[in-house]
């Protein structure tokens, strides 16, 4: 099962599933429009198309919503040309990441997006809208979770929280963490990543519930290219923290 609580995310990759053909070639038609108008484009897309049908769609569909081909067009190709592949929401829930500096970025990837619906459309696969904690609702015993949670912030800062119009707070990074012991007590395998961030050091590194539940703390290092300070860019230690022994 491949779960996520971002609506648009869930739309896009049932858009996908369902009618690759046609989210295709509605990319390939961003894509030849993004090399000629560049900047401007991504902005009249953003502004004057996705943010508008975003808006109606969801106010029709409300929690369940389905894109299009040509809306989950959209959402790719602003991914893929927006500032460093963010998905960032305002107040107001529109969608607000200004224009990347790409020379040529690779927006149509057809045979990935192929292989990625022949995936998801296979008996086996489940994609659906769900928050975290559901998963305790039917997890078994042996088996395997990767929960990949908004990274807490690492300064006072560092406040992206806007995944979804919901945020995700340091109350949600104290629900996941309970949900993470919970899972382990059951005799699942989890895999959680994170940032460094003193808050999630203090929820798991020094929390004797975690460590009784067999979980280890490992800091990695990783390489990221988000920052408003480009000093800080480049390799930064990451939280891979799981009950999983080492091989």
């Amino acid at each position: 099962m491949l779960s996520d609580n971002n609506p648009d995310l869930i739309a896009c990759y049932l858009a996908v599933r369902d009618s690759p053909g046609e989210v295709i070639r509605e990319l390939s038609r961003l894509a030849a429009a993004h090399e000629r108008g560049g900047t401007a484009h991504y902005y009249a897309v953003r502004n004057e198309q996705f943010n508008p049908l975003r808006a109606a769609l969801a106010s029709s569909n409300g929690r369940d919503r389905r894109y299009t081909a040509a809306l989950a067009a959209m959402f790719i190709y602003l991914n893929r040309t927006g500032y460093n592949g963010l998905f960032r929401l305002n107040s107001d829930g529109h969608f607000n990441v200004p224009a990347g500096r790409y020379t040529r970025p690779r927006i149509c990837d057809a045979m990935n997006l192929q292989r990625v619906a022949a995936i998801f459309g296979t008996p086996q696969v489940t994609v659906e809208r769900a928050r975290f904690d559901t998963v305790a609702d039917t997890a078994r015993p042996g088996d395997f979770l990767y929960f990949d949670p908004p990274y807490a912030p690492v300064s006072r800062t560092a406040r992206f929280t806007a995944y979804t119009t919901e945020g995700f707070d340091a109350a949600a990074q104290h629900r996941l963490r309970d949900v993470l012991i919970t899972l382990a007590a059951r005799g699942c395998q989890v895999v959680m990543s994170n940032s460094t961030a003193p808050d999630i050091t203090m929820l798991y590194e020094e929390c004797a519930e975690v460590k009784a539940a067999g979980f280890m703390c490992h800091r990695i290092p990783a390489r990221r290219a988000i920052n408003s300070d480009a000093s800080r860019r480049g390799t930064v230690e990451e939280y891979v923290i799981t009950n999983v022994p080492a091989a």
